[in-house]
């Protein structure tokens, strides 16, 4: 039996970041514009003037057909409890710049973790080797956007860090009084803080303040020697206070140890091809994986996705509408603006089975002679901005969940999803259920594990039959990985029903 959770001592992380707490007083109540201009040129010993920052973007960008200077500042911090004890927690900051230059299809790109004007005259005598004599037309700025989709504050503010360690202390508790079998719990909770300002050589400036935070909850079970395990997470671009909510975290908590205990009595999943209820929200990632990648525009003006040649062509059941919405308040796909200044907007993809539209950054919507779509997304100053999705969902159809299951003779009812991997070129996918259920003569009968969903986006999206009206989003969970970078994303959709899938199972 394990004991209490311990919690760090008073001065924990908010003695050992005096710096972080000084910026932090030094921005608040400043608009995203003031409080960057504060951060990057305005504090004490600052090695770089805002002067100098245009005028050097200016020199490096000129006759370039597009480039920016991305400039960063991040907090974050992460928690961690394992049986009752705090196992890690970690404080971190960190500032850069990245400058790029973009002519035809070349881009040059340099970053430095010092922001000053010496480093960035330097970047910029590495990024203007890319013109090797060629000269561009400078392409128009982003548009101007008033609208602001979370707020401005540190998502740290308002708490301390010994209250932030106990809520983990807490969540530890309550799983263990709420069933005699847990027999191992694990939390986590993060909380980051990013700000940006992105400069173009025309002096064109934009700038966004972003909160983002995580709870994960994990439980672990036990009866009659088998143990089984359930997780529930929940996040978006908020503040901590939000996660402190006892509703909240206790909802987290309960559900993590539902999914445990179905686990606990699923029974090996059959294998062959079969109808398949998905449920809605969290397993939208496999439409996120398998269809969303390849409707990026890189892919497609690279001619390397399944869907480069189908425009206006049908590539889902009739009623399939898939949209990228990155303007969805407070949720963790969404930005104010992309990490190249491109207000972020809301992108039909797929229309009625119709393919309609790319998501796209403004590399390779000039190349592709369509506007950008405000999808040019960075992991950091150190990385270059590549066409990402941000919330990526299908939309709702008539049906109910009953009337699906009702419908089937024998199949599977995937609730939740693991893991998964897709190939771009091909779409052929392999994604495994978390939660899921043997659908019986219309009836929804007994659990079971190790079920696989196995084929390809293209085909997959051809065998929705039924679409539901219970549309819902992920709770706020997901990461999305491409070309070595991660930016945190949200998926969705409601319940479908989908014919002749091949599900992998585990059963002899």
């Amino acid at each position: 039996m394990s004991s209490p959770a311990s919690t760090p001592t008073a001065q924990g992380f908010d003695a050992i970041a005096p710096e972080a707490r000084s910026l932090r007083s030094s921005v608040e109540g400043l608009g995203p514009l003031a409080a960057t201009d504060q951060l990057f040129f305005g504090r004490s010993g600052a090695l770089l003037t805002r002067d100098e920052a245009e005028t050097l973007t200016a020199q490096t960008l000129d006759g370039m057909d597009d480039g920016e200077l991305f400039l960063e500042y991040r907090e974050s911090e992460g928690l961690s409890l394992d049986d009752g004890v705090i196992r890690s927690a970690s404080f971190n900051t960190s500032r850069g710049f990245g400058l790029r230059s973009v002519i035809g299809e070349e881009t040059g790109f340099a970053h430095s973790d010092e922001i000053s004007a010496v480093s960035l005259r330097r970047a910029g005598d590495t990024v203007r080797e890319v013109r090797n004599g060629r000269s561009g037309i400078m392409a128009p700025p982003p548009r101007s956007t008033n609208t602001r989709l979370y707020s401005d504050l540190n998502p740290l503010d308002g708490t301390d860090f010994v209250r932030r360690a106990a809520l983990l202390g807490e969540i530890d508790a309550y799983a263990r009084a709420s069933d005699s079998r847990v027999v191992q719990v694990m939390a986590s909770l993060s909380a980051e803080w990013q700000a940006v300002q992105i400069m173009r050589g025309d002096g064109v400036r934009v700038a966004d303040l972003r909160p983002l935070v995580r709870l994960n909850v994990s439980v672990v079970v036990e009866k009659d020697g088998r143990r089984e395990s359930g997780s529930h997470g929940f996040g978006g671009r908020y503040s901590v206070t939000k996660l402190l909510e006892t509703d909240a975290w206790r909802g987290a908590v309960d559900e993590a140890l539902r999914m445990a205990l179905v686990n606990l009595d699923a029974k090996p999943a059959p294998a062959g091809e079969m109808e398949v209820v998905l449920g809605a929200g969290w397993p939208g990632i496999l439409l996120h994986e398998a269809v969303g990648h390849g409707l990026e525009g890189d892919f497609n003006r690279k001619k390397t996705s399944m869907f480069s040649d189908l425009m206006g062509q049908r590539v889902a059941s009739p009623g399939v509408t898939v949209i990228d919405d990155g303007t969805l308040p407070d949720r963790r796909g969404s930005l104010t603006v992309d990490d190249e200044g491109t207000p972020s907007g809301r992108t039909v993809m797929i229309e009625d089975g119709i393919l309609t539209g790319f998501i796209q950054d403004r590399l390779n919507a000039r190349l592709m002679g369509v506007a950008p779509t405000g999808n040019g997304r960075r992991q950091s100053y150190a990385h270059v901005p590549l066409p990402r999705m941000t919330n990526t969902l299908m939309l709702e159809g008539k049906a109910t969940t009953d009337e699906m299951i009702r419908s089937v003779k024998r199949g599977l009812y995937a609730v939740n999803f693991g893991g998964g991997q897709v190939d771009i070129t091909s779409g052929k996918f392999v994604f495994a259920a978390s939660e899921a259920y043997m659908i019986e003569d219309g009836k929804v009968t007994y659990p079971v594990k190790g079920a696989t969903l196995i084929g390809s986006g293209a085909e997959a999206m051809k065998t929705v039959s039924m679409i539901g009206s219970d549309v819902a989003l992920d709770p706020g969970i997901g990461t999305c990985g491409k070309a070595g970078q991660g930016v945190p994303v949200g998926v969705g959709q409601p319940t479908l029903k989908m014919t002749g899938l091949t599900v992998g199972g585990t059963a002899a």
